[in-house]
């Protein structure tokens, strides 16, 4: 069990990476949205547009990239949505009992059907290489890869996540999300 939690630990230390890094694009997308209104409005005013397709499709580029990549990070952190009806009402062990359902049950099988679709739709993408629609916009085969990585990163802290739920029925460890509040 301690090499599952080494590797637990791993897992945790990449989506905290990939938190953090992606932490950062929410600055550059409210800036990338500001200078996209401002230049929306300077262009009415002046007759002469400033602005571009592939900054309006760069700010929602951002936006899937925080999003998506963003996921693992929230449920490394408990920062997920959770309907709270009868999990705040049993023990610990009950917790993560519901924990370690919830993960086999929905977590990980749709992770995996949605990197199983995916992977072919980016791949198409890729193999066209797909580009905007709209006259000087980004290339779609980027973003569309974007959505399994996301999945994968998803899966590994589900997988992550069930590990230290088991640790913690087997008295290994303190309960995970006590673990986090407390910093450890």
């Amino acid at each position: 069990m301690q090499k599952l939690l080494r590797f637990s630990g791993i897992i945790d230390a990449v989506n905290e990476r990939v938190g953090r890094l992606i932490s950062w694009l929410v600055l550059i997308m409210v800036l990338l949205g500001v200078y996209n209104a401002v230049t929306r409005k300077l262009s009415q005013t002046i007759g002469m547009d400033l602005s571009s397709n592939a900054y309006i499709e760069a700010q929602w580029f951002m936006f899937s990239l925080v999003f998506l990549w963003g996921a693992g990070y929230a449920l490394k952190h408990q920062a997920h949505v959770r309907v709270d009806i009868l999990y705040s009402r049993v023990s610990q062990r009950g917790k993560a009992w519901i924990d370690i359902f919830g993960t086999c049950l929905f977590l990980l099988p749709l992770s995996v059907l949605i990197v199983w679709v995916s992977y072919s739709y980016a791949a198409d993408s890729w193999a066209i290489l797909e580009g905007s629609p709209d006259p000087g916009g980004l290339p779609r085969y980027l973003i569309k890869s974007v959505i399994p990585i996301a999945f994968v990163l998803l899966i590994f802290q589900g997988l992550s996540e069930l590990i230290k739920q088991i640790a913690f029925l087997r008295g290994l460890i303190p309960f995970p999300q006590a673990r986090e509040e407390e910093g450890i």
